[in-house]
């Protein structure tokens, strides 16, 4: 065996991340289908300031690079392949998290690829969730921004005030430097 602990891929971390992968990609389409055909005819009060209005973003995040399409769909392609390879050292939750960040990346780029009249991934991504003082966004933003964010309060936190890590984290004591007496396998507090 390669001393690798997650073999079943279906509860393991990859399945995690494939879980996660997938149920974002089919709620984002299954939710840009939905906003394609119930707001055709304009925006729904939904409230407060919460609205569902359908635009088809070209560009990135807040609109901004409109004419970077192409460019930020080759951009996932990349994202995706990164973040698979990297939930091999990841925990459980970080799987999730990876899953939910490249899912949101795929969704928008489904939409590069097929919602295109200017060739290879030129497509507009549908936007639709409004609160009118922010930009409007879509489950796949959801996701990818959620993960990213939750993935960088995880590191932060782990890493502790200072980079003395978290209360519950253990050193292993290597052979090495244990003193005299001395169990090498014991842990301790750092």
């Amino acid at each position: 065996m390669s001393g690798i602990q997650d073999t079943d891929v279906l509860s393991g971390r990859y399945g995690r991340f494939a879980a996660a992968f997938v149920a974002l990609v089919v709620l984002d389409q299954l939710t840009k289908q939905w906003a394609l055909s119930a707001l055709a005819d304009g925006p729904i009060d939904v409230f407060w300031t919460l609205r569902w209005r359908l635009i088809f973003n070209p560009g990135a995040s807040f609109s901004t690079g409109t004419s970077l399409g192409p460019w930020f769909g080759a951009l996932a392609f990349v994202m995706v392949g990164v973040l698979a390879w990297m939930v091999r050292d990841t925990d459980e939750t970080g799987a999730w998290l990876f899953g939910a960040v490249a899912g949101g990346a795929v969704g928008n780029l489904i939409d590069r690829l097929f919602r295109s009249d200017d060739g290879f991934l030129g497509g507009e991504v549908v936007d639709f969730i409004d609160f009118g003082w922010w930009p409007v966004f879509n489950i796949a933003d959801v996701g990818i921004v959620g993960g990213v964010l939750l993935v960088a309060v995880r590191s932060l936190w782990h890493q502790g005030l200072g980079g003395r890590g978290s209360a519950t984290h253990t050193a292993t004591v290597s052979d090495s430097a244990a003193a005299p007496g001395v169990d090498a396998a014991e842990t301790v507090d750092p």
